[in-house]
């Protein structure tokens, strides 16, 4: 199957505002990009302005752009076309815990707590109430269970600064704050679990009246491999394509400013198309490099 996916963000600023954004599609999934959507960089007040960016990778393997918005504002858009499997999340009930003295050096760190992810404040909480689950997949599953069952989901909940443990007590969030939480309550049962944000449409299920948005899940080390889980949705999706990973929301915000702003547009596409479509409505300016990273 092929879906298309894009951005339109418009930023304004009445000074220089220094960027980092984390918007490209991941390098995993770079191969099945048939026209890659490149972000495309537009002076708001002056079109013709050359802007400078750069692009880098961060320590977890994610796309980066570092750009400078002039005074005015800047445009971000990109428009591109992702081959998928067609193929739901896998499933694998037999997936074994892997012990924390024989996980592999990189997947420590994803035991640890994090800025959104306390395990410090929910160990006791999270072996209470899945102590006594056999370790591996049906504990993990238990505990997408429980958040999703635990909190509600309101567009009108988000705040960017709850934590899983606020989390927890209030009963309430966004897609970030189901899986900060289920992050959270894995790494306190030493089940290694990281963060991930990227596209997901309506494929496969009924279509949300809501206007589209990026979306947060998370992955989980189990029988030696990684695996998603969606304590938001708790069932398995078609059509996600991954932008960034990381500890928590610090990691991965699509995009960093570093200076006084307004988000005037923010505008997110997501769907199956029936054909590839062989040119992009955006496409990166002559004279604007490659760039880097994100937050939002």
């Amino acid at each position: 199957m092929h879906i298309r996916y894009g951005y339109n963000i418009e930023i304004v600023c009445q000074q220089e505002l220094p960027l980092i954004t984390l918007l490209d599609v991941h390098p995993s999934r770079r191969h099945d990009l048939l026209t890659p959507g490149d972000m495309a960089v537009t002076s708001l007040r002056n079109p013709a302005l050359r802007i400078e960016a750069t692009q880098h990778i961060d320590p977890f393997g994610n796309i980066c752009r570092r750009i400078t918005a002039p005074p005015g504002g800047i445009a971000l858009r990109a428009d591109g076309i992702v081959q998928d499997s067609g193929v739901a999340d896998p499933v694998n009930t037999a997936a074994g815990e892997v012990p924390p003295s024989r996980l592999p050096d990189e997947a420590l760190i994803y035991l640890l707590g994090s800025r959104y992810c306390e395990t410090d404040k929910l160990s006791a909480q999270a072996w209470s109430l899945f102590g006594h689950i056999p370790a591996g997949w049906q504990r993990v599953q238990a505990i997408v269970d429980f958040v999703h069952n635990h909190l509600t989901f309101g567009y009108h909940f988000a705040r960017s600064t709850r934590t899983a443990a606020e989390a927890f007590e209030e009963r309430i969030g966004v897609c970030r704050d189901f899986a900060h939480l289920a992050v959270a309550l894995c790494r306190c049962v030493n089940v290694p679990a990281r963060y991930c944000n990227g596209y997901l449409g309506d494929i496969g299920v009924p279509r949300d009246p809501a206007p589209m948005d990026f979306n947060a899940w998370f992955e989980v080390f189990l029988g030696g491999r990684w695996y998603t889980f969606d304590a938001r949705h708790n069932m398995p999706r078609i059509g996600r394509v991954v932008i960034a990973r990381g500890r928590d929301a610090t990691d991965v915000a699509m995009i960093s400013s570093f200076g006084p702003h307004v988000l005037q547009r923010f505008e997110v596409t997501t769907e199956e198309v029936d054909e590839p479509q062989v040119e992009i409505a955006v496409r990166t300016p002559a004279n604007v490099r490659p760039m880097a990273h994100a937050t939002v």
